[in-house]
Order: C-alpha cells, then sequence, then structure tokens
C-alpha cells in the first residue's frame, strides 16, 4: 500500500484541510463519524482510499492526518465540529499561546517546544502505514505558525524522513486581502525553507481565489470557508489518481517527475 500523510500547519492549513477531509469523505461515501456502509471488508482492506484514510478494527475509517496550531482556538472548532469524531483525538495537537504572527516565534522559541510532539505523532502514523510514500503538508505563510512551525517541520521530515516525497500546499498572502502587516516577512523568511525541503510546492494565492469565486462562482462577498472549499477541489482532483482505483494511478513521485524541470525550480501556480 501507498499511503500518504497530511500534515495541517496552523489556522489556515488546519481550515483548508477541514474542507478537504469534508470533501473526500463525501466523495468516498464516509460518515462524519468514520463509518462507511458500503465498505463491506472490516479492517485494513487494499481499497484505493486508504493510502488517505486507516481502517480500525471496528470499520472505522481515520483521516492519517496531524493538525497543528499554536493556539486552541482552531484545533477547538474541529473538535466540536461535525467531523469531530472522523479525527483521533491524539491527531489534534494545539499548544497554549500563538506565534502572533512573527516567524520567529513559530520557528525558534513557540514552534521548537511543540515540534517533537507532533514528530512523535507523525512517526507513529508513519509506523502504521505498509509503504509510506510521501507527506502533503498544508500551510498558510502569512502567520506566524504557518511560516516559522513550517518550515521548521519541514527541515525536521527532511532529515527524518529523507527519501520520501514532500508536496507542499501553500496559500500565499496577496495585498488586498490582508490580516496583518508582517505577511511579506513571514513568507519571504518561509519560501527559503520551501525551496530547500519541499519536492513540489503548489501554490494558492488569496486574492486570486477571490477573483474566481466573484467572477466565475457569482459569489458577491466570498468567505473563508468559500475559500476553503474552492481550494479543497483543487486539491481533491490532484489526489484523485491516488485516492481512487484507475488505469492513471499516478505515484506522488509521478508529480515530481512530470512537472518539475529542475529541483529548485518546483513551484506550480494553481
Amino acid at each position: 500500500m501507498r499511503e500518504i500523510i497530511s500534515v495541517h500547519l496552523g489556522q489556515g492549513g488546519i481550515q483548508i484541510g477541514n474542507a478537504c477531509w469534508e470533501l473526500y469523505c463525501l466523495e468516498h461515501g464516509i460518515q462524519p463519524d468514520g463509518q462507511m456502509p458500503s465498505d463491506k471488508t472490516i479492517g485494513g482492506g487494499d481499497d484505493a482510499f486508504n493510502t488517505f484514510f486507516s481502517e480500525t478494527g471496528a470499520g472505522k475509517h481515520v483521516p492519517r492526518a496531524v493538525l497543528v496550531d499554536l493556539e486552541p482556538s482552531v484545533c477547538d472548532e474541529v473538535r466540536t465540529g461535525t467531523y469531530r469524531q472522523l479525527y483521533h483525538p491524539e491527531q489534534i495537537i494545539s499548544g497554549k499561546e500563538d506565534a502572533a504572527n512573527n516567524y520567529a516565534r513559530g520557528h525558534y522559541t513557540i514552534g521548537k517546544e511543540i515540534v517533537d510532539l507532533v514528530l512523535d505523532r507523525i512517526r507513529k502514523l508513519a509506523d502504521n502505514c505498509t509503504g509510506l510514500q510521501g507527506f502533503l503538508v498544508f500551510n498558510a505563510v502569512g502567520g506566524g505558525t504557518g511560516s516559522g512551525l513550517g518550515a521548521l517541520l519541514l527541515e525536521r521530515l527532511s532529515v527524518d524522513y529523507g527519501r520520501k516525497s514532500k508536496l507542499g500546499f501553500t496559500i500565499y498572502p496577496s495585498p488586498q486581502v490582508s490580516t496583518a502587516v508582517v505577511e511579506p516577512y513571514n513568507s519571504v523568511l518561509s519560501t527559503h525553507s520551501l525551496l530547500e525541503h519541499t519536492d513540489v510546492a503548489v501554490m494558492l494565492d488569496n486574492e486570486a481565489i477571490y477573483d474566481i469565486c466573484r467572477r466565475s462562482l457569482d459569489i458577491e462577498r466570498p468567505t473563508y470557508s468559500n475559500l476553503n472549499r474552492l481550494i479543497a477541489q483543487v486539491i481533491s482532483s490532484l489526489t484523485a489518481s491516488l485516492r481512487f482505483d484507475g488505469a492513471l494511478n499516478v505515484d506522488v513521485t509521478e508529480f515530481q517527475t512530470n512537472l518539475v524541470p529542475y529541483p529548485r525550480i518546483h513551484f506550480m501556480l494553481s
């Protein structure tokens, strides 16, 4: 089996993660409590969707994902939301104080304290895989956690899982849709580790997605929920070949082979 572990960092990463897992569940017929009425084989089946979901002995499907934030409010939304029974409680990791939109706090002070716990959870998920294929890392590089902790975690993943592919889905800030004045600094500092430590980086830009919502989808005032669901559609279509059986069963490494001309030039515009 070729499993993939998703890592969702910071508020942006977690909220996009929520939208993605909600969509995956709808696509595979998995209920919010993880049960799948259409799946007759209880236990570790060899179905294609098992790349993203692990199956417990009780027939519950659990995402192979870790959700991390340095402050608890976003994680608490997941813990009390519709899909609260989908995730294992240990997969949702939150700290006590946030990075305050500061890359240095996310990378060197607050983030440093939590990163070993996150890597331990990822190791447990990796131990549960028969043939780990790689990682999908979701983060927004405008904030402190997404940029700082994101960079730190990518560096540590490169050390621990050197040969595994790492795909980054990264939300870049834009001047029109800005929540903090220091977003450009955070993204520049974080981009260095994206260059060095990811194999393919898919860049998503809030402003462009707002424009799509306004122009193509006739949404007058798009909310973050609209943006996240649109991003989820993009990510779902990218990963469809990994989650469904078919003649074109693309490996994560094939994205790299087909899209990246030169290792350091690996930023995709979607």
